[in-house]
Formats: C-alpha cells, sequence, structure tokens
C-alpha cells in the first residue's frame, strides 16, 4: 500500500502536481529563469496556472527559450506570428507587454549586474519562510510584492501588478509558502 504524499491544496493533477514537487517555491537565481517566470505570470492574469503550464513548452519554442536578447529585437512581424500561435495565449497587450518587458529587463540587467540582484532585494537576498497551515492563509499580495509591483512598473514593465508579482515571488522561490502540511514545505526551507 502506497502512502500518497501530502501537498499543496492547488496541486492535486498534472501538470501542477510535477511542478510543485520539483519547481514552486524553490529559490532561482539565473536570470533566464526568472524572465521565464516573470513573462508566464503576465501571461497567466486571468487565466488558471494550469493552463500556462500547459502551454509552457509551446511558450518556450515561440519565444526562443526565453533569451530576453532575442525577444527585445521582436518586431511587428514577429508579435503578428506569436498572436497567431495557438499554442501561446493569444492576447494582443500581453504579447506587447513580454517584448516590452525583454528590453526593460535587460536595462535593469545592465544598472543591477543581473536581474537576480535586482529582484532578490525586495526580500533581503533570502528566501521569506512562512508557515501557513492552508492555502486560505495565503495573501493574494504583500508590502514586498506591492514594492515590487511599483518599482516595475516604474521601470516601464506592464502586467506586472502586486498580485502577479507575488506570484512570481513565490514561483521564484522567493517566498515559501508551502503549507505546513507539504512534503516540499521542509525540503524548500532548506534552500537558499
Amino acid at each position: 500500500m502506497t502512502i500518497a504524499k501530502c501537498r499543496c491544496a492547488w496541486a492535486r493533477e498534472e501538470p501542477n502536481i510535477d511542478y510543485h514537487d520539483t519547481e514552486w517555491g524553490v529559490p532561482q537565481h539565473d536570470d533566464r529563469v526568472l524572465f521565464e517566470f516573470l513573462i508566464l505570470e503576465g501571461a497567466q492574469a486571468g487565466l488558471s496556472w494550469t493552463t500556462i503550464l500547459k502551454k509552457r513548452e509551446n511558450y518556450r519554442a515561440a519565444y526562443g527559450g526565453f533569451d530576453p536578447r532575442r525577444i527585445a529585437k521582436f518586431d511587428d512581424r514577429k508579435a503578428a506570428q506569436l498572436l497567431a500561435n495557438p499554442g501561446i495565449v493569444r492576447n494582443r497587450l500581453k504579447v506587447a507587454a513580454s517584448i516590452g518587458n525583454a528590453r526593460v529587463f535587460l536595462a535593469v540587467q545592465k544598472e543591477f549586474g543581473s536581474f537576480d540582484a535586482y529582484v532578490w532585494q525586495f526580500v533581503g537576498g533570502r528566501p521569506k519562510q512562512n508557515a501557513r497551515a492552508s492555502m486560505k492563509e495565503v495573501p493574494a499580495r504583500t508590502p514586498e510584492s506591492d514594492a515590487m509591483s511599483k518599482d516595475l512598473l516604474r521601470r516601464g514593465f506592464k502586467f506586472v501588478g502586486s498580485t502577479i508579482c507575488y506570484a512570481f515571488m513565490q514561483a521564484v522561490g522567493m517566498v515559501n509558502d508551502h503549507t505546513t502540511d507539504c512534503f516540499r514545505q521542509r525540503a524548500v526551507a532548506r534552500l537558499k
């Protein structure tokens, strides 16, 4: 008899289970990965994360592996190709934002040396460890996500409201919001 692992309530079916068990909450310091999550979280606005996970490989192909230098050079023709691609979210504002965000991302990298150095400053450089008993206790936004959103917007990023920023922070391990009964909570807490 196999005993089922206890997971956060949102991870009940694939592709959520694999994502939860291997990626969600793991501290990320690779600029390309951080850029990927920034774009995917923006694309998710108004949709389910499951929808985005199912389209993730299509996004990787359409966006050249999320290389911000490459995406920053996308022109109107490439934007039109993206809007015609059924494998991604075909929202004109989100596609335009992804291209514009690549350009601003590169400016932030130049200013701070890396996007990693910039974004992790909002949590003091270390993952914030939470101890929430249920997903009902997890806020949609925090003072840290408010500050991140405000600064990203000031710099010219789009689709980076505080709720999107908090989801980004959870995804890239800036905060550990695995519930206390989840088998990943302690494992993720040990990561830096």
